[in-house]
């Protein structure tokens, strides 16, 4: 499949989108040295056709994983199986693995839409914005089913990541997982696992969700000179992914913790009923540094 990429550029930095491989971000770069801003995607990633080789990939009706088969909602049961070899569990929702369709584009702005029948009818729609070096993005998803259901939200972003990048992102808690990467618990934050200022990211292995987020992330990359400013509205959670020994990190602002479904009070869902609607947003500004190293 050869994906039919989407481009803006305003000067100062160029998205491209992959609107047939999940709704995608494929590349965000500076426009006049083409650094990357997330993890670069190429020709070969974009030929595997799957958003997880990609720049960043929007997280719809679900962040992450659901345990138990499935979710009760006041209607009734609705079912779902395991979505990606790599996991046993379904994961991320069902919009990364669907195409969308382009909406609506100018030359500062592109809007994708999805109507989705997986696990239920849903309507996707992401308006991506590029200006003065700063991207914008809203996602919206609108119930149409007949039975009400929980809806969470995110975006699963890729950064390029090397001794020299600092992360700052102030939580108040983080959730404890048990083996199947499960959120359990909530529990304090350890000492490395505080972001409040910016800090290196640990040398070993996080992937947890972490709750009471203000919302404000930076992301500083010295050795590149750059950091970006990024703010998210309607998320006070974030899952932090780093794999140990490679080059990317994942920093994804998404409404609920892992398995919400089936944590008391379902913390971060919305219950939609047909014609419902939620919203979240993400802008990233970029910003040169003055004194790179």
């Amino acid at each position: 499949m050869t994906a039919t990429l989407l481009s803006l550029d305003d000067g100062i930095t160029r998205l491209s989108l992959a609107p047939e491989l999940g709704g995608s971000i494929a590349n965000w770069s500076v426009t006049a040295t083409g650094q990357a801003l997330l993890r670069p995607s190429d020709q070969q990633a974009l030929d595997a056709a799957t958003p997880r080789r990609l720049g960043c990939y929007p997280l719809v009706p679900w962040s992450n994983r659901i345990a138990g088969g499935g979710f009760a909602g006041p209607d009734g049961w609705f079912d779902l199986a395991a979505n990606s070899p790599n996991d046993p569990l379904p994961i991320h929702g069902s919009a990364w693995q669907q195409p969308w369709q382009l909406s609506a584009q100018s030359a500062t702005e592109i809007v994708l839409q999805l109507d989705s029948r997986q696990p239920f009818a849903y309507r996707a729609v992401q308006r991506f914005r590029l200006h003065d070096g700063r991207l914008d993005i809203e996602l919206q998803v609108t119930h149409l089913d007949e039975r009400a259901a929980w809806h969470g939200l995110g975006w699963h972003p890729y950064f390029p990541r090397s001794p020299h990048t600092r992360l700052r992102a102030a939580a108040e808690q983080f959730w404890q997982c048990d083996p199947s990467r499960l959120s359990t618990a909530l529990a304090a934050l350890p000492a490395d696992w505080d972001f409040a200022e910016p800090r290196e990211l640990p040398a070993e292995q996080i992937d947890n969700a972490f709750s009471g987020w203000n919302g404000y992330c930076e992301i500083i990359q010295a050795d590149t000179g750059y950091r970006l400013q990024c703010r998210s509205q309607g998320a006070d959670h974030f899952i932090l992914y780093t794999p140990a020994g490679q080059d990317f990190f994942c920093f994804e602002p998404v409404t609920h913790p892992v398995n919400a479904h089936h944590l008391p009070g379902q913390p971060g869902l919305r219950l939609l009923r047909q014609g419902q609607s939620s919203r979240l947003s993400f802008s990233l500004h970029y910003q040169a540094l003055a004194t790179p190293l």
